[in-house]
């Protein structure tokens, strides 16, 4: 599923590859064979923790960028991708639903995937429309590996040194410190998270890599737990996800529980989910990698656990500011788009079509550098934007939700 979310400054993507209760069968060798390393290879963090590795694609020699998402059903290819590589695709009935729309799903069939030092063949890859992804993140997206590639190997990712580690099925010893959760596996990992805000609820949680974001709750889920405090006020936001935009809304929780690791505080968005694809109510939540990536982790889906170590990021300050403002990297041009009535973007005179030039003395066009610099909440800051031709320094003064 990717929920891959980006969640900075307001500007938000979520997508589900595939959000079903499909029955999958765990695939593990003989479990008293040591689990043998594979490979190790680096990746790299995108806005809210989102892990991105490379690879390159069945016989092409280029190397494609992929999200690695525990919330991908499967495996997925970017159509822009598949046009690029003259990439022959097969129309499918199966239906892919997503926040945002269902559409029908196209394949290419029994391809390989290979990483540094590791080849995976007999892949099925679905194929989607990520180019928002692309435009929110300054950098192309190719696919999303999911499922299909978590279930025939062990996978650990370190967050302090931005590594990857593939072993092949068996018994691994985990390191000390950590603490261990067995998940429910049905192509997607659930998990049983303590929340509380007006009230301490336990509930399952859908455990999802590929989502930039701490935690989201379906509407309907937050009104029937009435697990929100009364004095919340919610600060609304524009979202995008496959098939148009949607609105969310962004408050805070008092804790979420993991286990015995607790986190005060923590960030969390309201998803008005009129097509129900998160499930509710057997599902309609989510925890993901803004939050997860406080630990390092052991993903085995073939033992159905996941193992979690605390890392030198578990304390990190959570990211409470808000500007109500969309902002997207297109053709070598950063642009703001989706300003919300009375948020501090509007405040300040943001404008839609607005070319964002620089923010404080950053002139890097680099997209993620300047949504972290506007993750300083309450303090001001200076944006050059070009407005007709024209440039204009305008001062903003993100807000906080918490």
């Amino acid at each position: 599923m990717v929920l891959p979310a980006i969640i900075k400054s307001g500007c938000w993507f979520i997508l589900f590859a595939c959000l079903s209760y499909f029955c999958a069968a765990q695939e593990i060798l003989n479990p008293s064979v040591k689990a043998k390393l594979l490979t190790r290879f680096p990746f790299k963090q995108y806005s809210g923790g989102v892990m991105v590795i490379s690879a390159k694609f069945d016989t092409i020699n280029d190397t494609l960028h992929f999200i690695l998402d525990t919330g991908g059903g499967g495996i997925s290819l970017d159509s822009t991708t598949c046009v690029r590589y003259n990439i022959k695709t097969t129309p499918s009935d199966t239906m892919i639903n997503g926040m945002g729309g269902i559409r029908r799903a196209a394949y290419v069939f029994n391809k390989s995937i290979h990483f540094p030092g590791l080849s995976v063949d007999r892949l099925n890859f679905h194929i989607s429309n990520y180019s928002l992804l692309t435009s929110v993140y300054g950098e192309r997206i190719d696919g999303i590996i999911g499922y299909s590639f978590f279930k025939r190997f062990i996978v650990k990712a370190d967050f302090d040194s931005c590594m990857i580690e593939i072993y092949a099925n068996g018994k691994i010893e985990y390191a000390r410190g950590g603490i261990i959760l067995h998940p429910t596996i049905n192509k997607i990992p659930v998990q049983n998270l303590t929340i509380k805000d007006r009230k301490k609820v336990s509930h399952d949680f859908f455990f999802d890599t590929g989502a930039g974001l701490c935690l989201l709750l379906n509407s309907a889920y937050a009104t029937d737990s009435n697990v929100l405090l009364n004095r919340r006020r919610p600060v609304s936001l524009q979202a995008e996800g496959m098939g148009g935009k949607l609105q969310m809304k962004l408050t805070v929780i008092k804790f979420v529980q993991i286990g015995k690791y607790r986190f005060n505080n923590v960030p969390t968005y309201i998803y008005e989910d009129e097509s129900n694809v998160t499930a509710y109510p057997g599902g309609g939540r989510l925890v993901g990698n803004d939050l997860l990536r406080r630990f390092n982790l052991t993903i085995n889906y073939p033992a159905g656990e996941i193992y979690l170590t605390p890392n030198s990021h578990f304390s990190d300050l959570f990211d409470y500011s808000y500007t109500g403002l969309g902002i997207y990297y297109e053709a070598g041009t950063i642009y703001i788009e989706d300003i919300m009535p009375g948020s501090p973007g509007e405040k300040a005179g943001v404008k839609q079509g607005d070319i964002l030039i620089g923010v404080n003395n950053n002139f890097s066009n680099n997209i993620m550098q300047y949504k972290s610099i506007l993750q300083t909440e309450k303090e001001k800051i200076n944006l050059v934007v070009k407005r007709k031709g024209e440039l204009k320094l305008l001062v903003i003064k993100p807000g906080s939700i918490y």
